[in-house]
């Protein structure tokens, strides 16, 4: 089976450190993966899947404003990406940011009915 990360032209590094930190995140090993987490976005600074993974490690671990920071790199990347807007609302609410959480939910509700937040 060819796995999706190497379709997206993902490093084999990169590729098993995420597979690696996903794996931690199985067993409730938050700083563990969050550490791998980083690795792979350090070493792929467009990597969509890290960023949306160590947005939502971090949110776990209730580091709320670096969550958000990478729920921002995520949705950048991806802005047609349903999950990505739905974390970032989640994170904003944690916060006590309505205004922002409710702008979020707005993207995230266009994309389910089918819209683009941006046109590919």
């Amino acid at each position: 089976m060819i796995s999706l990360y190497l379709l997206r032209n993902v490093n084999e590094e990169t590729e098993n450190l995420f597979d690696e930190a996903n794996g931690h995140l199985a067993l409730g090993q938050l700083v563990e993966a969050e550490a791998l987490y980083r690795r792979c976005v350090t070493l792929e600074p467009d990597f969509f899947d890290g960023w949306h993974a160590l947005g939502m490690t971090l949110m776990k671990l209730d580091r709320m404003q670096e969550a958000i920071g990478c729920g921002l790199q995520a949705t950048t990347l991806k802005p047609n990406d349903l999950l990505a807007w739905t974390a970032l609302s989640q994170m904003y609410v944690r916060v006590g940011n309505i205004p922002d959480a409710e702008s979020a939910k707005a993207n995230a509700r266009i994309l389910s009915l089918g819209g683009r937040i941006v046109k590919e």
